[in-house]
């Protein structure tokens, strides 16, 4: 397994944005899809975001579709996710994720993804 460390949480007020990297230790992942999930206070986690390990198919979840961009720098071995126009709703804990197998396509359902970290938190302030 590989293992993902992110950055970039924090409070900010909402309207305002934050970009969450994600990097691993171990290994490389240029050649596997990636994905970002949420868990919010009492709720279950749930898909934010994927991408292919190319960069050029790229899936959101409904709720941030326009405000939110993933994006990869392989050269890098670094995910981002761009979040603009925040919302107090986006609270959560924001975890990255990996594919195992490589050049698998990405996936919006968790079970797909066998590596994570641990997470960053993300608080937006009405």
């Amino acid at each position: 397994q590989v293992q993902l460390v992110e950055s970039g949480g924090g409070l900010v007020q909402a309207g305002g944005s934050l970009r969450l990297s994600c990097v691993p230790s171990g290994r490389t992942f240029s050649n596997a899809a990636m994905g970002w999930f949420r868990q919010a206070p009492g709720k279950e986690r749930e898909f934010v975001a994927a991408i292919s390990w190319s960069g050029g198919l790229r899936y959101y979840a409904e709720s941030v579709k326009g405000r939110f961009t993933i994006s990869r720098e392989n050269a890098k071995n670094t995910v981002y996710l761009q979040m603009n126009g925040l919302k107090p709703e986006d609270t959560a804990v924001y975890y990255c994720a990996a594919r195992e197998q490589p050049y698998h396509p990405p996936s919006d359902r968790q079970h797909d993804f066998g590596s994570w970290g641990q997470g960053t938190q993300v608080t937006v302030s009405s």
